[in-house]
């Protein structure tokens, strides 16, 4: 009938405009979505706060220290290099690789062979008990920081003793008998307070000991090989010094005795000496015959150019007779 078609034809229309409505409405939402994202994305950074985030050339030396960087890791123990295009070297007997399809043979153990005795190996002198505790390189001995209360026994080869920063109290003179090779002595910051007499005069090698930082209160014997002298940091008064101690150390060319309680200056000195360090002791007063000879005027003491007289309560202006002989002047007060 009319109507049906009519109604029919109205439909059709509604549907067709229903559709094209939607068609239009899609790209206008996405359209409206993008704009509306960077709004939204500016709100979220507007909340972060970026002022310690702000890396330029100017700053990067003070955020990042790369100064010390080759220095802090050390990469020559690493694998070595391969150069970029290199290729691995092709086997030279391909018949030696093994076939993935074949199973391994587990290798058969050979028997011992019977054609002469075996005699044990010989026990090294590394196996001593200062070896096994300490570190023994060549002829040299190496105890610093091992807990130590003693001298452990040295192979007799010894030459030179490194045993700083332990507990060592005392120094005996079996300590070190027998060791006529042994040089050099360094007993830095330990707690020795007692040291035999005769411990380092039989020691006719010795040429430098070494004992600063500890709690001497007096000096023993030493012998006439001796070059160098360190007993810096102790508590070593002048009545701990043996009468005339240093005038036949011949070959005496350090003696450093600095942060003591002498009270005088311990002439006679060798002629040998070179440096001569006494500095923050308690002494007072000098002798004109300490360092030259007052008889000879004529004197000249080239080797003595270094001597450390300050941190002392003593007027060295009191005294100018006293170094008519000297490359140079003490070091000290002179008013």
């Amino acid at each position: 009938t009319l109507a049906g078609c009519r109604m029919w034809t109205l439909a059709w229309l509604g549907i067709t405009s229903l559709c094209l409505g939607s068609a239009w409405a899609v790209p206008a939402k996405e359209e409206r979505r993008k704009a509306e994202k960077p709004k939204a994305d500016l709100a979220l950074y507007e909340n972060l706060d970026l002022d310690n985030y702000d890396l330029t050339l100017d700053n990067y030396g003070e955020i990042l220290d790369l100064s010390n960087y080759e220095e802090l890791y050390d990469y020559g123990d690493l694998a070595p290099k391969i150069e970029v295009g290199t290729l691995a070297p092709r086997p030279k007997d391909p018949v030696a690789l093994p076939n993935p399809g074949a199973t391994a043979e587990t290798p058969k153990l050979q028997p011992p062979t019977t054609s002469g005795p075996v005699y044990p190996a010989p026990v090294p002198a590394q196996a001593l008990p200062s070896c096994l505790l300490c570190l023994c390189m060549g002829t040299s001995v190496y105890c610093d920081d091992a807990n130590l209360e003693h001298i452990p026994p040295l192979p007799p080869e010894t030459t030179y003793l490194y045993a700083r920063f332990n507990r060592i109290g005392t120094i005996r003179a079996r300590d070190f008998m027998g060791l006529k090779k042994l040089k050099r002595i360094d007993l830095t910051s330990n707690f020795i307070s007692w040291v035999d007499v005769d411990a380092f005069r039989l020691l006719p090698s010795l040429q430098e000991l070494i004992l600063p930082q500890n709690r001497l209160t007096a000096l023993p014997e030493l012998p006439r090989s001796i070059i160098r002298l360190d007993a810096r940091l102790n508590r070593i008064p002048s009545t701990g010094l043996q009468p005339e101690a240093f005038r036949e150390l011949k070959q005496l060319q350090f003696l450093h005795l600095s942060d003591n309680q002498l009270d005088y200056i311990p002439a006679p000195l060798p002629e040998s000496l070179r440096s001569l360090h006494l500095q923050n002791n308690n002494i007072q007063t000098m002798h004109e015959d300490t360092f030259c000879d007052s008889q000879d005027h004529s004197q000249i003491r080239r080797a003595l150019e270094d001597i450390r007289l300050d941190g002392n309560p003593i007027n060295l202006s009191l005294f100018p007779n006293a170094y008519f002989c000297l490359p140079r002047l003490p070091t000290g007060q002179f008013f």
